[in-house]
C-alpha cells in the first residue's frame, strides 16, 4: 500500500502535498469565476478560514481570462476544474492556473487530451485526473456488475496510463463517490497502484450538518490508514463552512495541530447554568485564538470539575456560577453572566 509518506511530491503554486508534507486543505468557490470581484472575495474569505488549495470552474472563455485577474489579488495556489472543452483547460493555463482538474474521458478525443498535457508539461503544471462514480464508463459498469470501488480505481489508472504515455506524471489522482463505504473501499485498493498523491473527498455528501458527518466518517476511515494527501470536506453551504469541518477532522486524526480544541459536556438535568449556549459563545470565540490548547466547557459538579482540570482552561459549571480553571488550577469562582468575559481575558493573556 502507497502511504502519504510514500506518494510523489507535487508542487501546486508553492504548496506541496504528498511523500510526508501535510494533509492540505482544499475548497471550491461558488461564485462565476467570471466575476473576478465576488471570486477574489470569496477565495479571501476561504484563506483566512484556512484554506490552502482553492478551486474554480472554467466552464467558458470568460471564466478562463479571469483566472488572471483572480491571481493578482490572492494568496494560495488555483485550480482550474475544467468539463468537457479541452480549450479551456488550455486558457486557464495560459491565464496562469497553478493546476487543473480533468476527466480525460470528457473533454474529448485523445489529441485534445495530448494538447492540455503538453502546455502542462510545457508550463510544468500539475494535473489532477478526477473520477467520479456519478461519470463512470458504461464499460466498466457493465464489467463490474454496477458502478463500484473496483471500476472506479480501473477507470483512474487508465486515464493516468494515458497521460503517463505521453509522458507526464505530474499528477494528482481524485477518485470520489457520495457513498462513503465505496468511496473507502476505492481509496485502499487504489493505494496499493500508484505513486501519486491522493485528493480524498466525499462527494455530494449534503447539507452542513449531514455532509460533514459523513465526510467525517469517509475521511477519518481514510485518512486513518494513512490515504490520503490533500482533502475537501463538499458541503452544500458556504465554502467557510467546508474548511472548518476539514480543519476539525485533520485535528481530530492527530494529522493537524494548532488552534484551540473545545470540549463541552452534553448537558443533562444536573446543569445549573446555561451550557449550550455558552459553549457555542465559547467556540466561536476560540476560533480567533492560535493556541494548541484544550478548552473544557463543563456544566455540572459531577464530571465538571475533573474534566475541566485535565484542559489547559475550563469551566466547571456549577448553580449560576462557574469555576475558572487553568493548568489545572482552580483561580477563581465566577458568576455564570461573566463567565465569557472572564475566559476571554485568559485567553488574551495566555502564556
Amino acid at each position: 500500500m502507497s502511504y502519504r509518506d510514500e506518494t510523489k511530491e507535487i508542487n501546486i503554486g508553492g504548496v506541496k502535498i504528498g511523500h510526508g508534507n501535510p494533509v492540505a486543505i482544499q475548497s471550491m468557490t461558488n461564485t462565476p469565476t467570471a466575476d473576478v470581484s465576488a471570486t477574489v472575495s470569496q477565495i479571501l474569505a476561504l484563506e483566512k478560514a484556512g484554506c490552502e488549495i482553492v478551486r474554480c470552474t472554467v466552464p467558458d472563455e470568460d471564466s478562463a481570462k479571469a483566472i488572471s485577474g483572480i491571481k493578482k489579488q490572492i494568496h494560495i495556489p488555483l485550480v482550474a476544474d475544467i468539463h468537457f472543452d479541452h480549450k479551456m483547460a488550455l486558457m486557464a493555463m495560459e491565464n496562469g492556473a497553478d493546476k487543473i482538474r480533468i476527466n480525460p474521458g470528457n473533454i474529448g478525443s485523445v489529441d485534445k487530451v495530448k494538447e492540455v498535457v503538453n502546455l502542462a508539461k510545457e508550463r510544468n503544471i500539475p494535473i489532477r485526473v478526477g473520477v467520479n462514480s456519478g461519470s463512470l464508463e458504461k464499460n466498466l459498469v457493465e464489467k463490474y456488475g454496477g458502478v463500484t470501488a473496483e471500476g472506479i480505481v480501473e477507470s483512474a489508472l487508465d486515464k493516468v496510463k494515458l497521460i503517463e504515455d505521453m509522458g507526464y506524471d505530474n499528477l494528482v489522482i481524485s477518485i470520489k463517490s457520495s457513498d462513503v463505504m465505496m468511496c473507502v473501499k476505492a481509496h485502499e485498493v487504489i493505494a496499493g497502484k500508484t505513486p501519486y498523491p491522493l485528493h480524498v473527498g466525499i462527494t455530494e455528501s449534503g447539507t452542513v450538518r449531514s455532509g460533514s458527518i459523513k465526510s467525517s466518517v469517509g475521511l477519518g476511515l481514510i485518512l486513518g490508514q494513512g490515504i490520503g494527501d490533500t482533502i475537501r470536506v463538499s458541503l452544500t453551504g458556504d465554502p467557510c463552512e467546508e474548511i472548518t469541518a476539514a480543519r476539525l477532522i485533520l485535528k481530530t486524526l492527530g494529522l493537524r495541530k494548532g488552534g484551540i480544541d473545545v470540549v463541552s459536556c452534553p448537558t443533562c438535568g444536573r446543569t445549573k447554568i446555561d451550557l449550550i449556549s455558552l459553549a457555542q459563545q465559547v467556540e466561536k470565540i476560540a476560533e480567533n485564538y492560535p493556541y494548541d490548547i484544550r478548552l473544557a466547557v463543563m456544566g455540572c459538579a459531577v464530571n465538571g470539575p475533573g474534566e475541566a482540570k485535565e484542559a489547559d482552561l475550563g469551566i466547571a459549571g456549577g448553580l449560576h456560577e462557574g469555576l475558572l480553571m487553568k493548568h489545572g488550577e482552580i483561580i477563581r469562582k465566577v458568576p455564570e453572566a461573566e463567565l465569557l468575559n472572564a475566559l476571554k481575558e485568559e485567553l488574551d493573556n495566555w502564556k
